[in-house]
């Protein structure tokens, strides 16, 4: 007897859950410019907010002159791009047939998956453009690139750094390499702290440590050094112009058009020869600290035929006492010297709710079927659109959203994470 048996193949579900992110940035971001498009009198793509006025002490009672005050104001622009240069909007699409919904889809309860994928697709394009934002946010940086961030000592020196400049004392957060957690976690399990360790060694995260929540990232931006910094070249200061936002240096790789790219990071180096070494001062109260004179190049610069280099800075370096932006201890001067990180992974510290997040609600795109909501992985606010083509047999589906991010630079400190440790 033979049987003639017919093998019928079914597509199960697999009750696979999504491969998640971690979406820190969204979710500890500040939220206060939201739905600035909902503002009273506010009009545009851009919204301005004020930072606190600086001021400046002069000694004694009696007043040699009145200082000038200064309204600081910083913009966040919601739907330009990003520190990467993508676009602070995104959309994913996917349609199907009428034949494809009724047979395939909605008589499988399958509509749902397609739907969560698409917003945790879109979820993750935002987190990623905001921590993208720490490129172009801190100037200050703890790390030279090379070494690993592996221990708890090394995140107690880096916020020791981080408030001996001045920091706000509240909301005081650290974002890490996912990657480095696992060894940060590992170096704090030897230490005799118990009711901590018992905590780490149950979730194997940082948690809170040293007045700091602690959180992990798989979005943290890489930075492209230009060459003067993957070389590792040390470049000697030539001069300073009167805003103390040109620094020409010498000692690049004649007519290299990379030496210096956006957003490189630059440590003024101790222990020059007859040159004194360089500190911030404190930002309020104006006295030396112990931070080390760091800045970020603004834009890409290229080397003359002599090696020279105009490195456009933030913040300007100014060392006029009684200036309210005085920031050095000591004026710039030619033969001091200065070295660029190699390329690296940031990571960031952050305190007083310093990261700002902007992602109003699209309208409804009438006659279509549309809905806003917030997504329950990320905290995105994402639009739900659905239509069909008419006559086209073609049913379209598209999840989209709009944001903009602004991190102000002096709440901020950025964390430096060698390429080698991922």
């Amino acid at each position: 007897m033979v049987n003639i048996l017919q093998a019928v193949q079914t597509y199960q579900a697999s009750a696979l859950g999504w491969l998640q992110n971690l979406y820190c940035f969204i979710n500890t971001c500040n939220n206060r410019f939201r739905n600035f498009n909902d503002m009273i009198a506010n009009l545009g793509d851009t919204v301005t907010y004020d930072l606190p006025p600086r001021m400046a002490a002069q000694p004694g009672l009696v007043v040699p002159q009145f200082l000038g005050v200064q309204q600081r104001v910083r913009s966040l622009v919601c739907g330009g791009t990003d520190a990467q240069g993508l676009e602070q909007s995104s959309n994913v699409p996917f349609a199907f047939t009428a034949q494809e919904l009724i047979f395939n889809i909605d008589n499988n309860d399958y509509r749902e998956k397609f739907e969560i994928s698409a917003m945790t697709e879109l979820g993750a394009q935002i987190e990623a453009s905001v921590a993208s934002t720490i490129l172009t946010g801190p100037y200050r940086f703890f790390g030279d690139g090379t070494t690993q961030i592996n221990s708890f000592g090394q995140l107690a020196s880096a916020m020791a750094f981080f408030r001996n400049f001045g920091s706000v004392n509240y909301l005081t957060r650290g974002y890490l390499s996912d990657l480095a957690v696992p060894s940060i976690v590992n170096s704090g399990l030897n230490q005799f702290a118990l009711n901590r360790n018992n905590e780490m060694a149950n979730s194997w995260e940082v948690g809170r440590f040293d007045n700091t929540d602690w959180y992990r990232s798989n979005f943290l931006p890489v930075h492209t050094s230009g060459n003067t910094g993957i070389n590792g070249t040390v470049l000697t200061v030539v001069s300073i112009d009167s805003t103390g936002t040109l620094l020409t240096v010498s000692g690049a790789t004649a007519n290299d058009a990379s030496a210096v790219l956006a957003n490189d990071l630059f440590q003024f180096q101790d222990g020059v020869s007859a040159q004194p070494n360089m500190r911030y001062l404190t930002f309020i109260g104006h006295k030396p600290s112990g931070n080390p004179v760091q800045f970020r190049a603004t834009a890409t610069a290229a080397a003359t035929g002599a090696g020279q280099v105009t490195i456009t800075v933030d913040p300007p370096l100014i060392s006029q006492a009684g200036n309210i932006n005085q920031n050095l201890n000591n004026p710039i001067a030619s033969g001091m010297q200065i070295k660029g990180l190699p390329s690296h992974r940031r990571g960031l510290i952050c305190s007083g709710d310093a990261m700002f997040l902007a992602m109003p609600q699209l309208p409804d795109q009438t006659p279509f079927p549309t809905a806003n909501k917030a997504d329950e992985l990320s905290g995105a606010a994402i639009r739900f659109t659905q239509g069909a083509t008419f006559g086209q047999n073609q049913n379209g589906f598209i999840f989209d959203a709009i944001w903009g991010t602004d991190f102000v630079p002096e709440y901020c400190m950025a964390f430096i994470f060698p390429l080698s440790q991922g």
